[in-house]
């Protein structure tokens, strides 16, 4: 049976090393987040370092997740001092779990804060897809996914909570997910 990927990636005001309060307010967030989204029902996995180390993304061992990698159009720093974002790929059994974890509880929480951590850029900031039974998708993959998203909308290759498409890529509708029309795209 297919799981659902997905990558998230926003761009933050300030490095991650910043000291200022809401730096490290995010960044000091993430860790009760984490704990608990990996709780939720649904939740297969998400991209660790290898070596624990979340202050390194570029340099980490990602392991099966593959080598770290951002958007092209993500201009900010790439070493332990200048790195501006925040990034996530999971694996998930299936959408309705996948939008609960993410609307619901401390992310939702963590969400309705966005704009006081994270720049607005005009690019959508998660994508989803289908992967078989057994595969781990890779950082690449979440930037191509959503590069191809932002360039051509939602389609089985890459789509949204709101645009959804099933495993065999037929526009999907869950209740409370999907556009506020009655029509499927």
């Amino acid at each position: 049976m297919p799981h659902l990927a997905l990558y998230t990636f926003g761009v933050l005001k300030s490095p991650l090393v910043d000291p200022a309060p809401l730096t490290r307010e995010f960044y000091d967030s993430g860790e009760a987040v984490y704990r608990k989204i990996s709780q939720h029902p649904g939740y297969l996995a998400r991209a660790e370092a290898a070596d624990g180390d979340r202050g390194m993304l570029f340099e980490a061992d990602w392991g099966a997740w593959g080598e770290f990698a951002v958007p092209t159009w993500y201009g900010k720093g790439r070493t332990v001092e200048t790195t501006a974002l925040a990034a996530t790929l999971s694996l998930w059994t299936d959408l309705r779990p996948a939008f609960d974890a993410v609307y619901t509880g401390l992310h939702r929480e963590a969400l309705n804060r966005r704009y006081d951590w994270f720049e607005r850029t005009g690019h959508p900031n998660y994508v989803c897809w289908w992967v078989s039974d057994g595969a781990i998708p890779t950082w690449r993959d979440g930037v191509s996914r959503l590069e191809h998203l932002h360039d051509h909308g939602s389609v089985p290759h890459a789509f949204t909570f709101h645009h959804s498409f099933a495993p065999n890529g037929t526009p999907t509708r869950i209740k409370g997910i999907g556009p506020k029309s009655d029509q499927v795209h």
